[in-house]
């Protein structure tokens, strides 16, 4: 047997250990996360002729460099390890020479259980830097916009009223302009309408109805001193938002241009109806990645998407329990395909009203429609083939009326 490699990582230092076939050290070191030291950890790995290497992570730059050296990459999710430890340690200790210890000894004893890292293809690799991305972006612009919704039920809160979305860019402008109830105080409805026009309002809501809706709601209380103090916190919370929203709208575009120009795009943009879907078409391109082992059959799939329970057995007891060790960007995803298809699709429909007919509540009767999905999306990217309805045979049957005949 050739020899394997440990590799725990850390953002500083890296520990490795290598052992041979016999399982008996060749060569044990802490490895700096430096240009120099990642050289050093390839080239000696090359050098022993190791050849797999176990890591406690799918993507990084050490995971690239490791593969860039040719090397097999077996990506290990923690808990494994965890559960690994007590083989090799009873008493229960943990350091991070001894979890590349165990790590080495799975490479070389169970790396037929273990997953085989594939490069996925460049395009697939900056999609899903633009997904995560966004996703990041997204998360920041939701806690700024709480802040300020908080901030302006203080003080101000028929601001919040006036339009349907605080973070949007018109209600980011009316705050920008006026920031605090003195500011509005003489704002009427030739201004409010020069306002809107100015900014190209669509114009859902007539002009007396916003301000109506502005003036309606309760006045604040503040001195003089506080409504200043809040005032500036509102600019300053609305200046941190605006570039955040306007580079959400630009990373938008980008993905969907990506994702139409990836050679899988038509594949995932197919199972959608509403062309603002094009963001959760792209989280299951990029997160599914191009490896087709990868998922070797549709449950590996949708056990990866967190669309299926774990069974927990012990004697006559049996249960389903929510599954938590998964991709949780492709459970999202999977979610949303599942959400958005139940309003449209007879066939997603159908799954779902049958999922509540058994009693199931609304997020497990979402994941027993994901489920289902993830099976029709499995078959269509293994054959590169985009959803085609027509050729959904459960579909076709549940659309099939069947007379009988009277004879």
């Amino acid at each position: 047997m050739a020899a394997c490699a440990g590799v725990d990582w850390a953002s500083d230092t890296h520990d490795v250990w290598v052992a041979d076939g016999d399982g008996e050290r060749l060569w044990a070191e802490t490895i700096a996360h430096t240009e120099c030291g990642l050289r050093k950890l390839c080239r000696t790995l090359v050098t022993l002729g190791v050849e797999r290497v176990a890591v406690e992570r799918p993507d990084g730059l050490l995971v690239e460099r490791l593969l860039d050296a040719g090397l097999t990459v077996l990506a290990l999710h923690p808990n494994q390890v965890h559960a690994a430890r007590p083989r090799f340690g009873p008493a229960g200790g943990k350091a991070d020479r001894f979890d590349a210890f165990v790590l080495s000894e799975l490479a070389r004893t169970d790396h037929h259980r273990f997953r085989v890292l594939v490069p996925d293809r460049d395009e697939t690799k900056a999609l899903r830097a633009l997904t995560r991305g966004r996703e990041l972006l997204v998360e920041q612009r939701v806690a700024l916009s709480n802040q300020l919704r908080a901030e302006l039920q203080r003080f101000w809160p028929g601001a919040i009223e006036i339009f349907s979305e605080l973070d949007s860019p018109i209600s980011l402008a009316f705050l920008e302009r006026y920031p605090s109830p003195l500011d509005a105080r003489s704002l009427g409805e030739r201004r409010l309408a020069q306002f809107l026009a100015r900014h190209h309002y669509c114009g859902r809501r007539g002009v007396s109805e916003l301000l109506d809706r502005l003036r309606s709601a309760p006045s604040g209380r503040a001195a003089q001193l506080e409504a200043d103090a809040r005032r500036g916190i509102v600019l300053a919370l609305v200046a941190a938002l605006k570039p955040i929203v306007e580079q959400i709208r630009l990373l938008t575009s980008e993905i969907a241009h990506a994702v139409r120009t990836h050679p899988d795009g038509e594949i995932f943009l197919s199972l959608f109806k509403d062309p603002k879907s094009v963001i959760c078409a792209a989280t299951l391109l990029a997160e599914i990645g191009d490896c087709r082992a990868r998922y070797p059959t549709p449950e590996h799939l949708a056990a990866d998407a967190g669309m299926t329970p774990v069974a927990v057995e012990s004697g006559k007891r049996k249960v389903a329990c929510f599954r938590r060790g998964c991709d949780h960007r492709l459970r999202s995803a999977f979610t949303t395909l599942a959400d958005s298809t139940r309003h449209w699709h007879p066939w997603a429909h159908r799954h779902y009203a049958d999922a509540t007919a058994r009693g199931h509540d609304h997020p497990k009767a979402i994941r027993t429609v994901g489920r289902a999905w993830s099976r029709v999306l499995w078959q269509c990217w293994q054959h590169h083939t985009p959803y085609d309805p027509s050729r959904h045979n459960a579909l076709q049957r549940q659309l099939t009326i069947t007379i009988p005949h009277t004879g």
